[in-house]
C-alpha cells in the first residue's frame, strides 16, 4: 500500500495501531510541510517529498507514530530549517533525540576509506546502544537517497554505493528486513556496475516471456490443488530473485544466466507451524528433491529472525525450482525483520523479553566499540567482523553462541571469557577431542578444555578469526613481551653500574632516573629499561647519564656500548655478496625475502630481525609484520646501486579464445620480462593464467601488467601473494 497523503498516513497507522498518538502525526505532517515549502531537492522535486517517502517506509515496517513523526521532520536540523528549540517546542523531547541521533549520522565527516569505515560503525553502535529506531529510520532516509541518486555527480553517486553496499545494507539484513536489504543491494549494484546491471536486467527480462508466466501459474495451481487435497489452506506466490542476488550467484557459481535453476522461488504460506512441515512432505512426495538443497530456518532461525523452510525440487516439466515454505507469522517477521518483535505501550518502544535474546548481536557490538576504544593499538577490520557469514556453535549447556565463519575453538572460548581463553588448552567437538584449529561447523556441541598453567601462543594468531580473541591474545603477549624486557633491561643496567660501584635499586629512587627517561623520549623508567631489554639502547649509554662525572672519569675507559640490536647484527655479516638491501647503513647481513609478500625492488620494505636467520624483507602492508613483534623491526631501503632480479606471480583471467595467450606471452616479452613458469586453464568460456615473472622492480611488473590489460579479452591482471606463507 502507498501512501502519500495525511489522510492516508492516518489511515493506514490505525489499522496496525490504533491507540496510536494521531495528534502528532498531524502537527508533524503539517510543521514539515511549512517549512520545507519553497525548497527543493536536486532533481528538482519538493523538499517535502523526501521525509514524507522516508515516513511511508516506516509506515509499512508498521513503525509507531513518534518514529513516523521524526521521519518527516528528520532533516530539518541538517538542513537548518529549524532550531532544536523549535522542533522540541512543536513536537516533543522524544522526536528531537531522535532527529539528533539521525543528524549525527548524516554530519560524520569522511577523510579516506578505512577511517570512514570505521567512524561510520561506531557512530552507528552508538546510537543503536540508545535507540534502534534511529537506524531503522537512518536506513528507510538511505532508501529513498539511493532511489533518487541520479540527480547527483557521479563521484557522489559512487561514494554513496559503495558506503550502502558495504555498510547499510547488510545492516538492513541483520535488522532481518530483506526486502530493503534487496532494494538497497539492486540501487547500489546499478550505480557500481552499470554495465553488468544493464546486461543482466536485459537478460532477465527477456527470460520473462509468456512461456514462464504461464509456467509460474500452473507451478502455483498444482501446488495449491496438492495442499486442498490434504486440507491445507494456502496461499502460493512465485517471485523473482532480485538482480544482485542473480548476479552474485552467477559470479559465485561462475554460470551463465539459463544456467541458474532458481531464478525463480515459490513461497508457500501456511496457517500454522505443523502445517509448513505437511507441506514440505507434499512437496517432496510430489517432486524429487535434489539433495544438499534442503534448509531448516524454523529450527535453526537465522540471527536475524528469519524463519522459513527452503527446498529445492526437481519439478514439472523437469525443471528445477525453489520453494520456501512458512507461517504468516514468519512472514511478517521476513517482512518488517526488527520492527516486528518491538511492543507499543503508551507511547513508549520497548522490546520484550523474548526479543532480547535476538537482540544479543547488537550488545556484542557495543562490547567490541569499548574494546576497540580501550586499545589504540588494535586494528580492527570492520568486513571481518561487523557483518561475516555465521556459524551457530552450542555450549554443553545448550546456550548458542554466534561465531563468524571458520571460527575455532580458541574463538569459541574467548567468546565465553576472556580467561577461559588464556587457559585453553584443548576441545572437544560433539564429544569428540580436537585440535585448536579445528573449524566448528554449524550444531556443533564445544566443551573447551583448560590448565591453570596454559597462557596463549602467538601461534594463534595466526588460527582465530573475532577481534575479540585476536585482540586479547596481542594484548597478552604484548604485555608478556614488555615485561621480560624490562626484567632484561633491569639486570643490564645493574651489571653496568656495578662497575661504578653503584646499585640500581637505589638509583631506581632518583630524580635523575625519570629525568634521563624524558630525555631520551620515554614516557617512564619502566619504558628506558624495556628499551634496553629490547635492545634499542644499550646500558652504556643510560650509564652516561645517571652516572655523576667524576665516577665516570675514574673508571677505565670503554668503548661506547652497543645495542643489542647491533650485536645481532654484527653476527649476521657474511662476505660481501651484491646484495640489493641496505640496512640502517650496514652493509653485508644475511638477508632473506619473506615469501608470504615477496617484496620486489621499489616496494616500500621493512626488515624483521629472525633469529638464526639474519634480517627478513617483508612489505610494509605485510599482515605477517603488522601480527610481529615491533621491536624487533629495523629500517631498510633498497640499493639502488644494485641490479637484481626477483621472482614474482601474476594471474590473468581472460576469455578464452584462440591466440591470446600468445598475445600475453608477446606482451611479457616486448616489456624485457622472463617468463620462468605458466600455469594455464579453462573453465568454460575463460581462461585462467598464471604466470612466473623475472623482474627488475615494480616498475617493470607494472609495465608489463599494463601491456596485458591492454589485450582484447582480458579482463583481470593482478599480482598474487601467498598471504599464508611465512
Amino acid at each position: 500500500m502507498s501512501v502519500t497523503t495525511l489522510d492516508e498516513f492516518v489511515e493506514a497507522v490505525t489499522a496496525y495501531f490504533p491507540e496510536g498518538n494521531l495528534d502528532l502525526l498531524r502537527r508533524a505532517w503539517h510543521f514539515s510541510e511549512k517549512i520545507h515549502k519553497g525548497h527543493f531537492r536536486p532533481c528538482g522535486e519538493d523538499a517535502f517529498s523526501h521525509p514524507r517517502t522516508v515516513a511511508a517506509t516506516l509506515v509499512r515496517l508498521k513503525m509507531d507514530v513518534p518514529s513516523i513523526a521524526a521521519a518527516l521532520v528528520h532533516d530539518v536540523l541538517e538542513r537548518k530549517l529549524a532550531t532544536a528549540d523549535e522542533l522540541e517546542r512543536e513536537l516533543g523531547i522524544q522526536i528531537l533525540q531522535l532527529v539528533e541521533g539521525l543528524t549525527k549520522i548524516n554530519t560524520i565527516i569522511y577523510h579516506k576509506a578505512e577511517d570512514r569505515q570505521t567512524e561510520s560503525f561506531r557512530k552507528m553502535l552508538l546510537a543503536i546502544a540508545r535507540d534502534i529506531r534511529i537506524i531503522l529510520l537512518k536506513l528507510a532516509d538511505r532508501l529513498h537517497n539511493m532511489q533518487t541518486l541520479d540527480c547527483l555527480p557521479q563521484q557522489t553517486q559512487l561514494v554513496m554505493a559503495r558506503e550502502t553496499m558495504e555498510v547499510y545494507a547488510p545492516l538492513a539484513n541483520r535488522m532481518g528486513i530483506s526486502w530493503l536489504k534487496s532494494q538497497l543491494e539492486d540501487l547500489c549494484f546499478k550505480h557500481l556496475y552499470p554495465a553488468e546491471y544493464a546486461e543482466l536486467s536485459r537478460q532477465v527480462r527477456a527470460f520473462k516471456t509468456d512461456a514462464s508466466d504461464q509456467y509460474v501459474q500452473s507451478v502455483k495451481e498444482q501446488i495449491l490443488q496438492k495442499l486442498k487435497l490434504q486440507g491445507i489452506e494456502g496461499n502460493v506466490s512465485g517471485r523473482s530473485k532480485h538482480l544482485y542476488s542473480i548476479y552474485r550467484k552467477l559470479q559465485r557459481q561462475k554460470i551463465e544466466l539459463d544456467q541458474l535453476y532458481d531464478l525463480i522461488a515459490f513461497r508457500i504460506i501456511v496457517p500454522s507451524l505443523r502445517e509448513c512441515y505437511a507441506a514440505l512432505g507434499i512437496i517432496h512426495a510430489e517432486w524429487k528433491p535434489i539433495s544438499g538443497r534442503f534448509k531448516d530456518y524454523i529450527a535453526m532461525p537465522k540471527s536475524n529472525m528469519y524463519q522459513s523452510l527452503h527446498t529445492s525440487v526437481i519439478g514439472p516439466y523437469g525443471k528445477r525450482m525453489e520453494v520456501q515454505i512458512r507461517t504468516e507469522e514468519m512472514h511478517r517477521i521476513a517482512e518488517e525483520g526488527i520492527a516486528a518483535h518491538w511492543m507499543y505501550k503508551e507511547g513508549r518502544f520497548s522490546a520484550s523479553g523474548k526479543d532480547d535474546g535476538h537482540l544479543g548481536w547488537l550488545r556484542q557490538m557495543v562490547e567490541w566499540q569499548r574494546e576497540v576504544d580501550a586499545s589504540r593499538e588494535v586494528q580492527v577490520d570492520p568486513h571481518v567482523d561487523l557483518f561475516p557469514e555465521e556459524v551457530y556453535v552450542f555450549t554443553p549447556q545448550g546456550h548458542v553462541r554466534e561465531l563468524p565463519k571458520n571460527a575455532c575453538p580458541i574463538d569459541f572460548a574467548y567468546a565465553i571469557h576472556g580467561d577461559i581463553g588464556h587457559r585453553c588448552v584443548g576441545a572437544k567437538v560433539n564429544g569428540k577431542l580436537v585440535s585448536l584449529k579445528t573449524p566448528l561447523h554449524n550444531g556443533d556441541v564445544v566443551e573447551v578444555l583448560t590448565s591453570p598453567n596454559q597462557t596463549p601462543s602467538k601461534d594463534w594468531l595466526k588460527l582465530v578469526k573475532t577481534s575479540k580473541a585476536r585482540n586479547r591474545i596481542r594484548h597478552w603477549v604484548k604485555t608478556q613481551e614488555h615485561e621480560k624486557s624490562v626484567e632484561l633491561g633491569r639486570e643490564m643496567l645493574e651489571k653496568e653500574l656495578r662497575k661504578y660501584k653503584m646499585s640500581l635499586n637505589k638509583m631506581l629512587g632518583e630524580p635523575v632516573m625519570g629525568e634521563a627517561a624524558g630525555d631520551l623520549g620515554f614516557k617512564g623508567v619502566e619504558d628506558l629499561l624495556a628499551s634496553v631489554g629490547y635492545g634499542k639502547l644499550s646500558a652504556g649509554q643510560i650509564c652516561t647519564r645517571i652516572v655523576p662525572e667524576d665516577k665516570l672519569r675514574a673508571a677505565r675507559p670503554k668503548l661506547p656500548g652497543i645495542s643489542k640490536v647491533g650485536k645481532v647484527l654484527n653476527k649476521m655479516r657474511r662476505k660481501p655478496s651484491g646484495s640489493a638491501i641496505k640496512i640502517q647503513g650496514i652493509d653485508d647481513v644475511l638477508v632473506r625475502y619473506a615469501k608470504c609478500c615477496n617484496p620486489l625492488p621499489g616496494d616500500e620494505i621493512i626488515g624483521f630481525i629472525t633469529r638464526g636467520h639474519g634480517i627478513t624483507i617483508h612489505t610494509a602492508d605485510c599482515p605477517h609484520l603488522l601480527e610481529s613483534d615491533p621491536q624487533r623491526r629495523v629500517e631498510v631501503e633498497w640499493d639502488r646501486n644494485t641490479k637484481t632480479t626477483r621472482t614474482v606471480k601474476i594471474q590473468v583471467l581472460c576469455h578464452d579464445v584462440k591466440g591470446v595467450l600468445a598475445e600475453i606471452t608477446t606482451a611479457i616479452t616486448q616489456c624485457e620480462a622472463n617468463i620462468v613458469g605458466a600455469r594455464v586453464h579453462s573453465e568454460g568460456r575463460k581462461a585462467f593464467n598464471e604466470f612466473d615473472l623475472s623482474v627488475e622492480n615494480v616498475e617493470q611488473l607494472q609495465q608489463v601488467m599494463a601491456a596485458i590489460r591492454k589485450i582484447k579479452g582480458v579482463y583481470r591482471v593482478e599480482r598474487i601473494r601467498d598471504r599464508h606463507a611465512e
